[in-house]
């Protein structure tokens, strides 16, 4: 029996392996969507992926004699423990034959790379932050992962839970139909809340894109600034994030909310670039580029990707009356079906907004923890 040896990767070569395994542990998993080879170099890239500038990152292999059957990557995100006065260590990247002796080594490996770093917690997955892909899906296997969010196994769950982490958080995401969303009724409550709270909806002006994006920087840090976990994102990380988004951006489906002119909230929405790339199957930018112009007719749905209301404007009811009007334009768009998450399991004002437009809990995302 070949023993299990669990290195961190140095070379291109290495890197280009811990990148490409994925594809060996879904190459029959037909709701997989392979990610672009691109944007998954750049993600770990510690010189080209702002993140770093605060961060310290290790990534892993696992193998058995030759052949690679599992990754983990492992961080010490200085922001978040800065933020949140604790010295917790993340995980991240994970992949991995369904085999425990190959998961309980790389969890072995991860939990003292971070207790050598002075971490006293672990917990994840985080790919590589909160503000990234986040989370491990337990509920709705049966479904494709939408832009910008992650796909497993689901016998993840149990090598994961086996190598002695436990549920820290659940995240959920919504599933929102044409039919159910847009209603009389809905539009009289909605209309309602806008007029008694003063609130106006525009989408954001190209023209004038760093200045919007300056805006809206401001309105996600102090909007998330409360929600568990959540880390506020550097100048640095935010203009990256905007310029890789810039060319997916549909104008009328980035909206910001404002009471008496000024700006309280926002709402960003992509379409579902997964439908296409789903057949990339090799991740190459170009053959997923082609596949985008031919196909793109093709995309019916959107994600919702982040949608919040400032704090002291929340009991307003803006954030039902933000969702809603994001809802709303996406369907005067075209579009048939959306996601909306994810959303913390305990955010009361996000869950209830998505029950408002009547939402249905279809997905599931899982945070684990354990203590070191």
């Amino acid at each position: 029996m070949n023993q299990i040896s669990v290195q961190p990767i140095y070379s291109r070569r290495e890197r280009e392996e811990f990148i490409r395994f994925p594809w060996k542990i879904y190459a029959e998993n037909p709701y997989w969507v392979p990610p672009l080879l691109m944007e998954r170099r750049k993600l770990i890239d510690k010189n080209r992926n702002p993140f770093y500038q605060h961060a310290e990152a290790e990534f892993f292999i696992a193998k058995k004699g030759s052949e690679i059957v599992g990754r983990i990557g492992t961080v010490i995100n200085k922001n978040h423990n800065l933020e949140h006065k604790d010295t917790t260590g993340f995980f991240g990247f994970f992949e991995c034959i369904n085999d425990k002796n190959v998961s309980d080594k790389l969890f072995e490996t991860a939990k003292s790379w971070l207790k050598s770093k002075g971490a006293t917690a672990i917990r994840g997955p985080a790919n590589p932050s909160v503000n990234d892909e986040y989370g491990l899906l337990i509920k709705g296997f049966n479904y494709p992962p939408v832009i910008l969010m992650p796909y497993n196994p689901p016998y993840y769950s149990e090598l994961i839970e086996a190598a002695g982490l436990k549920k820290a958080k659940d995240l959920y995401s919504y599933y929102l139909s044409k039919e159910k969303v847009i209603s009389e009724r809905l539009e009289k409550v909605v209309d309602r809340v806008r007029r008694k709270e003063n609130l106006t909806f525009r989408n954001i002006n190209m023209k004038n894109f760093w200045n919007e994006i300056e805006l809206i920087k401001s309105v996600y840090n102090k909007a998330w600034q409360y929600n568990w976990g959540a880390v506020p994102m550097t100048d640095a990380e935010f203009e990256s994030l905007a310029r890789d988004l810039k060319p997916l951006l549909d104008p009328e489906l980035l909206l910001i909310a404002e009471y008496k002119g000024e700006p309280i909230g926002f709402s960003l929405s992509l379409p579902d670039l997964n439908i296409v790339l789903k057949y990339n199957r090799k991740g190459y930018f170009l053959p997923g580029l082609f596949r985008l112009f031919i196909h793109k007719r093709k995309i019916d749905w959107i994600r919702i990707i982040v949608l919040g209301v400032i704090h002291k404007y929340q009991s307003t009811g803006a954030s039902s009356v933000l969702f809603y009007e994001t809802a709303r334009r996406g369907i005067a768009k075209g579009y048939k079906n959306g996601e909306a998450g994810w959303v913390l399991e305990d955010n009361v004002m996000m869950n209830r907004a998505a029950q408002f437009l009547n939402a249905e809990p279809y997905k599931t995302y899982r945070i684990y923890e354990d203590y070191l």
